[in-house]
């Protein structure tokens, strides 16, 4: 069976590996049931669901003709890089490397970071927009995390918060 379009092929292939994984990881938790789910219930059924769609993209570039193929294109790394690179970021700046010596910032200076870095993927990069966008994302996600869900981890850097 030869592969109709090399991009969906290859994101159904993604999809069904992330999916398998995430379903395969929540057997280390309690499943439970309908009634009364686990703490595993919901990544499997999203794992189960993300693994099935895979397969249905892939049976479609199997199957679907295209007009030329859609070859996979050159990897563009410097947007891979900087997205990556930000959510890595984003990590060390709310929980800090312990080991390393490196302090925990919080969730505002990670958001921050996480905006302003990622922002250097595109080809333009207006300060101002991304400053006004990275506030936005710092009061939303201070609202909707600290305040109304109430869950506990650092806003503001430890060395500050103390």
């Amino acid at each position: 069976m030869r592969i109709k379009s090399q991009k969906d092929f290859l994101a159904g292939l993604m999809f069904t590996i992330v999916g398998a994984g995430f379903a395969l990881g929540a057997t280390n938790y309690t499943i439970g049931e309908g009634a009364r789910m686990g703490p595993g219930y919901f990544p499997l059924m999203l794992g189960i669901l993300l693994a099935i769609i895979g397969l249905v993209v892939v049976f479609e570039a199997l199957v679907v003709e295209t007009v030329d193929g859609e070859k996979v294109g050159a990897i563009a790394w410097k947007p891979l890089v900087f997205i990556i690179g930000s959510n890595i970021v984003f990590g060390i700046c709310l929980g800090g490397i312990p080991k390393l010596g490196i302090p925990s910032l919080g969730l505002i200076v990670g958001i921050y970071a996480l905006t302003f870095i990622a922002s250097m993927a595109g080809e333009e990069h207006k300060t101002k927009e991304v400053l006004v966008l990275a506030t936005v994302l710092a009061i939303v996600s201070y609202l909707a995390f600290i305040v109304l869900l109430n869950l506990q981890f650092p806003v503001w850097p430890s060395f500050i918060s103390r």
